[in-house]
């Protein structure tokens, strides 16, 4: 899937994949992560150096967490920790990587919100700006996997959410809708 977006009047696009995880150790992830699914969004974007400072958030909603799947929560990058930010990847033209794992494999239902966004800076506080957002996820019952494709969010799902972000992060302000700068 390919999702187009549009930054300080340049383009840019994110090339969204979902595969199992035939290789886990290639990957970094122990072997029983075989057959769970690996989610990569590239980005690319016309804009250059600091204009193409952008970051991922995701939250995962999944019958294993906290709320027991009643709602979405913080996805870190779990190295890190909890952080002080909203994003679990930032960078330059930052690639999300996600490779989620269990084990054992017990039934579950497991779905992310991925959302591109940039910062918008006041003497106040930073704003995360969306520019997109995509879905995806993975269920297993029986032993068996089953894989949600990548689709599109609307700007709405986004909007769903900011109350959650601004709870978790109240130093952060967080505009509505997907935003171009």
């Amino acid at each position: 899937m390919v999702l187009d977006f549009s930054l300080r009047d340049l383009p840019g696009w994110v090339a969204v994949t979902l595969e199992p995880n035939h290789n886990p150790e290639a990957l970094g992830k122990p072997p029983a992560a075989r057959g769970f699914p690996v989610c990569t969004a590239e980005v690319t974007y016309r804009g250059r150096g600091y204009h193409a400072a952008l970051g991922w958030i995701q939250l995962v909603n999944s019958t294993d967490n906290s709320s027991g799947g009643r709602r979405f929560e913080m996805d870190p990058f779990e190295p890190l920790g909890r952080l002080p930010h909203p994003f679990c990847f930032f960078g330059f033209a930052p690639t999300l990587f996600d490779a989620p794992s269990r084990d054992p494999q017990a039934p579950i239902v497991w779905t992310a919100h991925s959302f591109l966004a940039f910062i918008a800076q006041d003497r106040a506080r930073m704003e995360a700006r969306a520019l997109l957002g995509f879905s995806w996820g993975f269920s297993i019952d029986n032993a068996t996997f089953a894989y949600e494709a990548p689709a599109a969010l609307a700007p709405s799902v986004w909007d769903g959410h900011r109350a959650f972000l601004a709870h978790e992060h109240p130093s952060w302000r967080f505009a509505n809708g997907y935003r171009n700068h």
